[in-house]
């Protein structure tokens, strides 16, 4: 049971673990998909077996806490072995290593950024949509409708009020399924074009993450411990109410989908350039949340 604190943005106590049933999915997607694409076989097995490293960490600290230490290293694991499905999948050298900080990254985001009801699930599925569409027919684009309609089945119980809580084995998969379609992107299997792309429809949740974590940082806080200084949890916590604030994040993430998908055909520099202006431009929606005057009298 997860219960109220100040470091939470709920006010009743409500179990978590749910994103097991994610975990569950995802896991027996890439069995399927080893059998219908042996050649992937490997790949899909290293991959897995790092999905199921992330998750079962999660499960116990969902139960039990954990330092934060170990967590990190047993997400390094991870990480190395998606590294090493890339490797064997032919992504080279620059692959593997865009794989091991692919998932440190996304893992560990989508876990701080699973503060409030239905967030970190409807943006994964939404980037995993995004991802059926960006990316050619094939494993890849299975895996991602796959991890799209696990998420989906889970939101009905995650929405505001949420019954159940994705908890950190949900989160944490979560996050490593996004860098599975990241780094998918880039290799044959995915044949994306323009794969820098793909980090559009990521740009909310990097964003809020990154900018909250790095204030947190120069201000020499405990930044590895739980808050609610996130701009999510921020205007949630004005407004009273969740639901508003997974809308307004999925819209950004659709719009960033819809440039994603129209940019396709862009050349190399106007698609660098086009993700620069999607982060000054949340970096500025992120600085005006964190805005805490109180509105003028009419």
């Amino acid at each position: 049971m997860d219960q109220p604190g100040e470091r939470r943005s709920h006010a009743q106590a409500t179990p978590r673990g749910g994103g097991v049933s994610i975990v569950v999915s995802m896991l027996l997607a890439m069995v399927l998909l080893a059998a219908y694409a042996p050649g992937f076989a490997i790949s899909l097995t290293l991959a897995g077996s790092g999905l199921a490293l992330v998750a079962g960490i999660g499960w116990i600290d969902d139960h039990r806490p954990l330092p934060a230490s170990l967590r990190l290293v047993v997400h390094a694991v991870a990480a190395a072995l998606l590294a090493l499905s890339v490797l064997d999948a032919g992504g080279g050298v620059p692959g593997a290593v865009g794989a091991f900080i692919a998932a440190m990254v996304l893992v560990n985001v989508w876990n701080f950024m699973d503060g409030i009801d239905s967030l970190a699930a409807s943006q994964a599925l939404l980037v995993a949509l995004g991802c059926v569409l960006f990316t050619a027919p094939g494993a890849l684009a299975w895996f991602a409708m796959a991890l799209a309609a696990a998420t989906a089945g889970f939101l009905p119980f995650n929405l505001p009020r949420a019954r159940i809580f994705l908890g950190d084995v949900g989160s944490g998969a979560l996050g490593f399924g996004m860098a599975v379609l990241v780094v998918g992107a880039w290799l044959p299997v995915g044949q994306a074009q323009n794969p820098w792309l793909l980090l559009l429809p990521l740009t909310a949740f990097l964003i809020d993450a990154s900018l909250t974590l790095g204030r947190r940082m120069l201000r020499r806080e405990r930044w590895w411990e739980p808050h609610v200084q996130h701009a999510y949890q921020v205007c949630s916590r004005r407004i009273g109410r969740h639901g508003p604030v997974a809308i307004a994040y999925g819209g950004w993430t659709l719009a960033m989908v819809t440039l994603m998908l129209t940019a396709r055909s862009f050349n190399a520099p106007v698609t660098i350039g086009m993700i620069v202006a999607s982060w000054l431009a949340g970096g500025a929606i992120w600085l005006r949340s964190q805005d805490h005057r109180p509105p003028p009298h009419r």
